[in-house]
This record gives structure tokens, C-alpha cells and sequence, in this order.
């Protein structure tokens, strides 16, 4: 049975297509799962059991078109528009030449170069099958940016929720390593995570993974995880790295991401201090050019951001022990599909849209020494950048 609400997506993806006034349509492909994407713009299921290949042509203008197997003939029932059906290969090429007859570009889910993985869901093979049928292929990054990044309003009140809980499990967490310390009781990087576990529960928030507790030289690893049995003790004089991240329980909220960094000491260290404020100035750097071009009515790309940030680093001699790229978008999943801030690990050449969020994360990491990165996250209305979860770190926090 059709969905009117599947009904207004396709309505909704189709005005989005007339806004790319040289593309004629959006092809979705999958088999077997190969393309999540697809399951997530369309509004379906993506636990349902399918073994056969199936493509959705929407057209800028004019009814979709289903082309089914035979022997899955319902597996887009809910979706608008007339079905076609195949049996053998030969069948589903010229079903698929004939659907597309007459066009000339299409958009699927396709990156160039493999430029941005996120998107790329559709195999290289496919892709030929689409070419040889005379017709170019381009990427749909934007579009799927449009309906799997933008937030609603209610979404956008989730995030702020998120985040300002967080900031206050922050202040919780350091708090516990404080009295711990000063009572002397053993506390381990294990303990510390489950504890801003336990904080995350209590404020009505769930998590996709455990928050990151990393002591000394753990905070060099940007993706270091406690075990139960190994983990390091903490003590007096070490640096401290939380990075935690949850959302809401009821369907469609997002996500927010903070990481921070204490000292459990009365003084912190010259050079703790000195990295930190380099890694504030990258993080600031980004934000600021963001906030200034937003507020031009310009959205930059995601590389160009990395850009920013990157440069401001790589000017305090540390631009090596920058690894990973600034941030990354924010949406259901604490990565989203969005635009991240990447010139590193790729060249993120989407540009950032009104009504999405990411994070701002930069990092400077020493192996065998220590860590620090410092994150905020940003959300990008039509006139201004906006980050919550106030204040913004300014320093290594001492905890004694």
C-alpha cells in the first residue's frame, strides 16, 4: 500500500531535482542492501529481505518508475508510480534502456574518484551498465545532503538538549576524578567511561558506541577505547581526554559530540597549555570563517573549512601530528550523511546547507606523551552559525 507520507517525498525530492536544472532525474539502485542510502531517502525499511536487484526512477518531472524482479514484485509497494518487471539480465538492461530513453544526465548515489565513501553506494559495474546506455552520471551529494542532513525544528531542539547535557556530564565527569583523587579511591579510564555512561542514561540520552576516557599517552590515540581489565589508573598529574557523544530516545533526534580536557593537578603544564591553545586556535580559526560567511550569505565547502583550520595548525610547527580530518556532519548518527569538514582524509567539495550541523575537531596528537583535541559542534541556519552547549573551552581545565 502506498504511503502518503513516501507520497510527499517524492513530491519533495522532485522540486529538489528542478533546483539542478541539468539533471533529468534521480536513479536509485540497490541489491541486497549495497546502497542504505536509498532505503533512508525513500522512507523504507532497510531490514526487509531482499535478494534481487531494483531501481526507482524519479524523474524532474512526470510518475516514478519501479523496475522489479518478478520474484520480488512488492518490494516497493509503498512507493508511488507505474512497476515494471524483469526475469533475466537481458531483460533488466532493456527495461532499464527504455526507462531512461531520452535522457541525458542522471544523479545516483555516485562520488567521483570515490572522493567522499559516504556517498559512493553504487558499484563501478553498475555505473558502466548506466554510461553504456549513453547518459551521465552524476553525483547525488547535495541531493542526498537535502533529505538525510537537513533537521526539522524538533530536531534542532534535540540537538540543543543533547548538547547541554553533555556539557554538564562534562563538569560531572571531571568532578567524580576530582573527589576520587582527593579520597583517594582507584579509578581507572574503564571506570571513568562507564560513569559518563551512567550520566548519559540518567539524562534521557542513548549512545551508538561508549564516550572515549583517555589518560596521558591514550589521549594520543584519537579513537582509543577502555577496556574493563587493562585500562590505565588515574591519578595525580595526568592529562585527561572525554569525548562523549548521545541523543535523544524518540525517533528522528540528533545527535550532539563534545570532547574535552582536564588535568588532575593544581597546575597544568606549560606544554599541555601550549598545544592546547594551538589546537583552540585551529578550532576558533574554523569557526569564526564559518560564522563570517554565513553570515554574507555564503556556505562554504567542507574542504575549505578543513582548510582554514588546518593552515592555523600547521603555522605553530604541528601540522604533522594533525591526523584525522577537522569534523564531520551530525545527524541521526553521530556521523551523518551531511558535508564534513575534510581536506585531509578526502576532499569534501560539498557545500555546507542551511539546517545542518557538524562538528569542529581538531587535534594535536604526541605519541607516547599526550593528546588534546577540542570539539564543538556548529549548526548552520540561513543567517548565521550557531554553536550550543556553552562555554566553549578556552583551556585545559584543572581538576585540583
Amino acid at each position: 500500500m502506498k504511503s502518503s507520507v513516501q507520497h510527499s517525498r517524492i513530491l519533495a525530492i522532485q522540486e529538489a531535482l528542478r533546483d539542478v536544472p541539468t539533471v533529468d532525474g534521480w536513479l536509485f539502485y540497490d541489491f541486497r542492501g549495497s546502497d542504505p542510502l536509498a532505503y533512508r531517502v525513500l522512507l523504507l525499511d532497510p531490514t526487509r529481505h531482499v535478494t534481487r536487484r531494483w531501481y526507482y526512477w524519479i524523474p524532474t518531472t512526470g510518475d516514478p518508475v519501479k523496475l522489479l524482479h518478478k520474484i520480488e514484485p512488492h518490494v516497493l509497494d509503498e512507493l508511488p508510480g507505474r512497476a515494471q518487471q524483469y526475469v533475466s539480465w537481458e531483460q533488466q538492461r532493456m527495461l532499464l534502456a527504455s526507462l531512461l530513453r531520452g535522457r541525458r544526465q542522471i544523479a545516483m548515489q555516485y562520488s567521483p574518484f570515490n572522493a567522499v565513501p559516504y556517498l559512493s553506494r553504487v558499484d563501478a559495474g553498475t555505473i558502466e551498465l548506466i554510461r553504456s546506455l549513453g547518459l551521465d552520471v552524476v553525483t547525488s551529494a547535495d541531493l542526498v545532503q537535502r533529505f538525510e542532513a537537513v533537521w526539522t525544528d524538533q530536531q534542532l531542539e534535540s540537538h540543543r538538549y543533547a548538547v547541554v547535557a553533555l556539557r554538564s556530564i562534562v563538569d560531572e565527569a571531571f568532578s567524580y576524578v576530582a573527589s576520587c583523587i582527593t579520597a583517594e579511591r582507584p579509578l581507572t579510564e574503564y571506570d571513568l567511561q562507564q560513569f559518563i555512561l551512567s550520566r548519559i542514561r540518567n539524562a534521557g540520552l542513548t549512545t551508538s558506541s561508549p564516550p572515549i576516557a583517555a589518560v596521558d599517552a591514550h589521549s594520543a590515540d584519537p579513537h582509543y577505547s577502555p577496556y574493563e581489565s587493562g585500562s590505565s589508573p588515574i591519578t595525580r598529574e595526568n592529562l585527561i581526554l572525554i569525548d562523549l557523544w548521545a541523543k535523544q530516545t524518540f525517533p528522528g533526534s540528533v545527535y550532539g559530540d563534545i570532547t574535552w580536557t582536564g588535568y588532575s593537578g593544581k597546575h597544568v603544564p606549560a606544554r599541555h597549555r601550549m598545544i592546547f591553545d594551538y589546537v583552540r586556535r585551529g578550532r576558533d580559526a574554523a569557526l569564526s570563517f564559518v560564522q563570517e560567511k554565513v553570515r554574507a550569505g555564503e556556505f562554504p565547502c567542507g574542504w575549505e573549512v578543513d582548510d582554514i583550520c588546518r593552515n592555523t595548525i600547521r603555522e605553530t610547527g604541528y601540522g604533522e601530528c594533525f591526523i584525522h580530518r577537522t569534523g564531520h556532519s551530525i545527524g541521526e548518527d553521530v556521523h551523518g550523511n551531511g558535508a564534513n569538514i575534510d581536506n585531509l582524509e578526502t576532499q569534501d567539495n560539498r557545500r555546507l546547507m542551511p539546517r545542518t550541523c557538524f562538528s569542529i575537531e581538531p587535534g594535536i596528537y604526541l605519541p607516547g606523551e599526550f593528546g588534546i583535541r577540542s570539539e564543538l559542534d556548529v549548526y548552520v541556519s540561513d543567517r548565521e552559525a550557531v554553536v550550543y552547549g556553552l562555554p566553549l573551552q578556552s583551556e585545559v581545565v584543572s581538576l585540583l
